[in-house]
């Protein structure tokens, strides 16, 4: 992963953000009544906050934007708009043309799926994103309950309740409540968090100078907090929160110090720690616990041995670099996403070729997520477009979720029934909720 650096943001923020399109005075300015400033502060405190109000699924069937973008005030049209984002967007490339040259391989798909339902989009939580190229910062733990990044904060809302209360704030000093061997008792100060990762009741937050902070959320404060590396190159780019064969709890951290470390959160300790010759940007654990998928700052990824570390075989195909990976429940099944615009899906039993090149729409794939039964995949790119794939059937077809605003994350909860999106626009910034859509007819009098 491209090492951090102020300007990186801007990237981002500026050129790709709906409120500062350059060349589009559609959503800027007076057209809403904003300030003319374009400093972080007057966002946080526009009258337009007040305006712009959440949408349910009621309203958006009786036409509502899902966003709440007023199109019917703007001298744009939403199709034109979109037409403006696709040639427009500036996609983030370490080799340059790898989008174009990996577009011969893409399979064309059928875009007629329809497998989730927009719910709501609530502007109450703003999802943030710190470095462009990290987008693992949502994550489900039950339909009703998800926890993302906002700014300092880790935040949880609950959906059923419509309530977000803060979890874990990195903004002052952080220290471990709980003494462990490895723990650093001093803590932190002002963690920029990079990544995160929660499943059942364990929290766990990735920082830019390699920090790890582990917290369970059933008890007060913080358990663990240790640095993977004291080096420069520290950030920490994923986590993954998995169950041992033992049946205690480890989690693997990825790192731009090259290295993969897995924990032990039954003793608090290290237990692996392997390196490769390039940063490791996502690792993914297979489901019986003996492989590693490992992508990074290399256009080939690896499958490794997840006891040894040792490659088993390269995986050559993608042009750029990788930031996503996921495993496929029945454990043969794999996805990897890259900054070539793709999402390559591969077969354990033929490694050869991919079984599947899945093309984005504006540039890399930031971020994959299968569902608990195997189904659906979702990839997300860097902005506006979701795709779900039917992956049961070969993803031959996909839904393509389509809004505006940069993706911090994607998350299926565990039981397949919601689908959320963190959305980061200083403007629109919000949390979209997708259900799966079920075949109760009978309902729909009701």
């Amino acid at each position: 992963m491209s090492q951090y650096h102020g300007d990186e943001m801007e990237y981002a923020a500026d050129d790709n953000e709906m409120a500062e399109v350059e060349d589009d005075m559609y959503f800027r300015g007076r057209a809403f009544g904003e300030s003319d400033s374009d400093d972080d502060e007057d966002y946080e405190y526009d009258p337009l906050e007040n305006r712009i109000t959440d949408t349910t699924a009621a309203e958006a069937r009786r036409g509502k934007d899902i966003q709440g973008i007023p199109w019917d005030r703007l001298s744009i049209s939403r199709e034109k708009y979109r037409q403006t984002r696709l040639e427009q967007y500036k996609n983030y490339e370490n080799i340059p043309q790898s989008g174009e040259m990996s577009e011969k391989e893409c399979k064309a798909t059928d875009k007629g799926g329809n497998y989730y339902d927009f719910w709501q989009n609530t502007r109450s939580v703003k999802s943030t994103i710190l470095h462009f190229q990290l987008r693992n910062l949502v994550w489900s733990t039950s339909k009703h309950d998800v926890y993302l990044v906002s700014n300092y904060s880790i935040v949880h809302w609950s959906s059923l309740s419509s309530k977000r209360s803060e979890v874990l704030n990195v903004s002052g000093h952080v220290a471990p409540c709980e003494k462990h061997p490895g723990s650093l008792l001093e803590g932190f100060t002002q963690t920029q968090i990079s990544t995160l990762a929660v499943r059942d009741n364990l929290l766990i937050a990735g920082g830019f100078q390699g920090e790890l902070i582990c917290k369970y959320l059933d008890r007060p404060g913080v358990s663990f907090c240790t640095r993977t590396t004291y080096e420069d190159n520290a950030i920490t780019n994923a986590v993954e929160i998995y169950e041992h064969p033992s049946g205690a709890v480890h989690f693997m951290a990825s790192n731009n110090d090259s290295g993969v470390r897995d924990f032990d959160m039954e003793r608090f300790q290290l237990s692996k720690h392997f390196s490769f010759p390039w940063p490791v940007n996502h690792t993914s654990l297979s489901p019986e616990g003996k492989l590693l998928v490992i992508v990074g700052d290399n256009p080939e990824g690896l499958l490794v041995d997840s006891q040894t570390g040792k490659t088993i075989t390269p995986l050559h195909g993608h042009l750029d670099f990788s930031f996503a990976s996921a495993w496929h429940p029945n454990g043969h099944i794999f996805a990897t996403g890259n900054q070539d615009k793709t999402c390559r899906v591969w077969d354990v039993r033929n490694l050869s070729k991919s079984v599947a090149v899945l093309k984005g729409n504006l540039g890399a794939i930031r971020s994959i997520r299968f569902t608990s039964d195997g189904q659906f995949m979702a990839m997300a790119e860097p902005a506006d477009f979701v795709h779900v794939y039917d992956a049961k059937h070969g993803f031959e077809k996909e839904q393509e979720i389509d809004f505006f605003g940069e993706i911090s994350g994607v998350s299926f909860s565990p039981d397949t029934e919601s689908l959320f999106i963190g959305v980061w626009d200083r403007t629109y910034g919000s949390l979209l909720q997708l259900n799966r859509r079920r075949n109760y007819m009978y309902l729909d009098c009701l």
